[in-house]
């Protein structure tokens, strides 16, 4: 009979869990005592999504070999200490290993920590093709331990923080620099690792991302709204919503949420009656009801405006048209896009890693919707690199799918997929 793997559960870091460092004395004995240790440092941060509107960090969880493990409260710091910087400035002394680098580095760069050496555990995870790439399942594969998972979602803007959250925080970076050196020999084995070093380069190098235009047009459950007057009474909620939520430092969702948007967008109603009856089907909440006189001066201000000031049902973005239309309407585009499509799955399987992280997907629709001038009419290889290359695809990435998506630029006619049959219930 075949054992049974069972991972041990992680309780507490080997060392107990730290102090939460709060004062500029306790934060210099620590940058003192990091200094003394070597190689990486594995860094984490807590923020309290769901809770505020901010997205700032509340909680920095810091340890190397040899160094200690630390967790400070950076909010005492602000957002220019100069031990912050002095931290940052030992953190760049080596590498800094971060688990979805992309969700922590927004909110650690606000407080002034700027990594220039990247190693992401959980990007390293995809690149090796390894099937479950979350902090849990990786040191439960690689180390042989289970964390729990039961703070996760907590506010972590709470003060002060349980002791038994610290714990949870600390143990996120408890075996972090062991996981590293595990994935980097996955990598390195598997001949990926300067492919996932140019990703980790590219993260550290992308510039912010530009405000949205029209950010309410992302609320949840717009697919329901088929008119403009409607898309007005959402614009003006979420834009409400938005002012108070920043004001106090709160998510907009704890004041209203986008289910709750909608449907007063549908219903447009003009009493507190009115509003209740909307919004009963959801579970009606007494927290949606602290700013009614806001919420429905709003939805007047919606209802009263002239058609020629309601919003468009689609903006001008630089978006391209949804793939389900390209068949019919563009079939000239989705000809060579279901073979380049098919062609890099082949390639993504052979090489055991996801096809968004092999490229990203937007890439290719981009190259197929505007190819290069000559490339529908010859195989030009060197301009689909060039316009992959502009578009901010990696050399690695380039590399492997370019001469696929060239040929594919030169079909005319769209990779007939079968569906696969479904089999008829058996009768019982």
């Amino acid at each position: 009979m075949e054992e049974v793997f069972q991972a041990l559960p992680l309780l507490s870091p080997a060392a107990g869990t730290p102090e939460v460092i709060a004062t500029d004395a306790a934060l210099i004995d620590a940058i003192t005592e990091l200094r003394k240790g070597n190689g990486p440092f594995a860094v984490d941060a807590e923020r309290a999504s769901g809770f505020r509107y901010s997205a700032r960090a509340y909680l920095i969880q810091i340890k190397r070999n040899g160094g200690g493990l630390h967790l400070i409260d950076p909010i005492p710091f602000g957002l220019a200490h100069p031990l912050i910087a002095s931290l940052n400035e030992l953190l760049n002394t080596d590498e800094v290993i971060l688990h979805a680098s992309t969700q922590d580095l927004p909110c650690l760069r606000e407080i002034g920590i700027n990594p220039e050496r990247l190693f992401d555990t959980e990007l390293a995870g995809r690149i090796a093709g390894l099937p479950r790439v979350g902090l849990g399942p990786l040191l439960e594969s690689l180390m042989g331990v289970s964390l729990a998972k039961e703070h996760s979602a907590a506010d972590w803007s709470t003060r002060p923080l349980p002791h038994e959250w610290l714990t949870y925080a600390a143990l996120d970076v408890e075996l972090l620099v062991e996981l590293r050196a595990a994935m980097h020999a996955i990598l390195s084995t598997a001949g990926k690792l300067e492919w996932a070093e140019q990703e980790f380069a590219a993260i550290l190098k992308a510039p912010p991302p530009p405000p949205r235009v029209d950010p309410w047009r992302r609320t949840s459950g717009m697919h329901k709204i088929k008119r403009r007057d409607h898309l007005a009474i959402i614009r003006n909620l979420w834009l409400a919503r938005d002012k108070i939520a920043s004001a106090h430092d709160i998510a907009g969702g704890k004041l209203l949420n986008d289910s709750a948007i909608v449907e007063l967008a549908l219903a447009a109603p003009a009493s507190k009656k009115e509003f209740e009856k909307a919004l009963r089907p959801l579970g009606l909440r007494a927290r949606w009801l602290e700013n009614l006189a806001t919420w429905l001066d709003a939805i007047a201000l919606a209802v009263a405006l002239p058609e020629s000031e309601w919003p468009p049902l689609r903006t001008n973005a630089d978006t391209l048209p949804p793939i389900k239309l390209w068949r019919d309407r563009f079939p000239e585009k989705f000809a060579p896009l279901s073979h380049a499509r098919a062609g890099i799955d082949i390639i993504a399987t052979a090489h055991q890693i996801p096809v968004e992280n092999l490229i990203s997907p937007e890439i290719i629709r981009r190259v197929c919707w505007q190819p290069p001038a000559a490339s529908t009419q010859e195989y030009d290889e060197a301009s689909v690199r060039a316009a992959m290359a502009a578009l901010g695809a990696r050399p690695w990435q380039i590399e492997l799918v370019a001469p696929t998506v060239a040929h594919a630029l030169l079909e005319r006619e769209p990779l007939v997929i079968e569906e696969p049959e479904v089999e008829s219930p058996v009768q019982e």
